[in-house]
């Protein structure tokens, strides 16, 4: 039984940092592709950040580039992400999310019907 649980979320004021971590169990971890999502009240689920299986390639949205860091310790079977600089429009429920559908690939997919299993969320607030 494949469970990822997300920790970390809160509430920051503008220019803060927070760092989400995803602690993953019942699947072969390092062989996945592994990704960040949020969604916001009222809208879609959106793509955040993205890492590939053995954490050489990252993805980012461009509304968080530069400001947000994913990451990952295959050996903890846990991916994190960093952020920084947060703005109110970051606020969200933080999901997290595998891609269990290709094992070691070098796709990674930025939409979240590609995922197969999700976290329950986190929520991130920034106040202004």
């Amino acid at each position: 039984q494949v469970q990822l649980v997300e920790s970390g979320g809160g509430l920051v004021q503008v220019g803060g940092s927070l760092r989400l971590s995803c602690a993953a169990s019942g699947l072969t971890f390092s062989s996945y592709t592994m990704g960040w999502f949020r969604q916001a009240p009222g809208k879609e689920r959106e793509f955040v950040a993205i890492i590939s299986w053995g954490g050489a390639r990252t993805l980012y949205a461009d509304s968080v580039k530069g400001r947000f860091t994913i990451s990952r310790d295959n050996a903890k079977n846990a991916v994190y992400l960093q952020m920084n600089s947060l703005k109110p429009e970051d606020t969200a429920v933080y999901h997290c999310a595998a891609d269990v559908r290709r094992q070691r690939t070098i796709v990674l997919a930025t939409t979240p019907g590609m995922y197969d299993y999700w976290g329950q969320g986190t929520q991130v607030t920034v106040s202004s």
